[in-house]
């Protein structure tokens, strides 16, 4: 038996072999069609690339060839749509090959954009951004639950979701995030404050004063009228602490525990009604 991938269902899971178009289309093996009868996938999440590692592959196939065939779909009017490898495919054409080696394969809109995905996810090469919005045409054009799409590209539920929390964000931060002026991390506190104006004030000082995600934390409850733990003479205990990661880690979300000589309070968050509805069904 084949060995699976480390990472979601995979290319075999979501169009099995058995699947291919007919030997007639070039379908059950490998075979080498024109670079200039494939279309790019409309469903492709990835927007840019880098231009430098793109001469470097190009340079190796120019060497060695294509060495893993891409995989595409065949469209209208004997035009094919690339379902996985559009690094190589640019590089191809860079490199000035006239033909590529290809698997042939059916696939349907939501495949081609799900294995684009995949692809890019298996790769890291999709920015937060361009992540969040391909997770958002899988949820919004398929009807697609966050936790079928975390199975689909090995992820979990709340990573899926708080990677979509992120194009609630304005666009001087999105844009912040795509250009790597600050990290998921900042971003999702930045989410805290309501208006556009104000994230984009704090999103100024997170830059010119190179601040942490700790510390824009601490700014964003400040500015939202939060009350902070600033005024204690000292931090949570370690016991609490390592309270707050074992309930975080059973339940998958942030858990603020504040403990007391007679008592405290157990505080759990959510972002949406689906993960409020995870967390009944533990709960419960």
């Amino acid at each position: 038996m084949p060995k699976r991938t480390g990472l979601g269902k995979g290319l075999d899971a979501l169009i099995p072999a058995g699947q291919s178009v007919s030997s007639a289309d070039g379908g059950g093996g490998l075979t080498h069609i024109s670079v200039d009868l494939i279309q790019r996938n409309p469903r492709q999440p990835r927007e840019k690339f880098d231009i430098e590692e793109l001469e470097n592959l190009a340079a190796s196939i120019r060497e060695h060839g294509v060495i893993q065939p891409l995989i595409v779909s065949p469209g209208r009017n004997g035009i094919y749509v690339l379902i996985a490898g559009e690094r190589r495919l640019q590089a191809a054409r860079k490199a000035g090959l006239k033909t590529v080696p290809v698997v042939i394969r059916h696939a349907t809109d939501q495949q081609l954009l799900e294995l684009a995905l995949i692809e890019n996810v298996q790769r890291a090469d999709l920015n937060p951004i361009e992540e969040a919005e391909a997770y958002q045409h899988l949820s919004r054009e398929f009807r697609m639950s966050h936790e079928t799409i975390a199975s689909r590209v090995g992820k979990s539920r709340v990573a899926v979701t708080n990677t979509l929390r992120l194009l609630d964000a304005s666009a001087a931060v999105k844009q912040a995030l795509v250009d790597g002026r600050i990290s998921e991390g900042h971003a999702r506190a930045l989410l805290a404050l309501g208006t556009a104006k104000a994230q984009e004030a704090l999103l100024n000082q997170i830059i010119n004063l190179d601040l942490s995600v700790r510390q824009t934390e601490v700014l964003t409850r400040k500015y939202s009228g939060q009350k902070t733990a600033t005024k204690h003479k000292s931090g949570p205990s370690a016991d609490v602490n390592d309270v707050e990661r074992r309930l975080q880690s059973s339940l998958g979300t942030r858990v603020a525990l504040k403990h007391g000589k007679r008592g405290g309070t157990v505080t759990i968050y959510y972002y949406s009604d689906e993960e409020l509805n995870s967390l009944l069904e533990k709960l419960a």
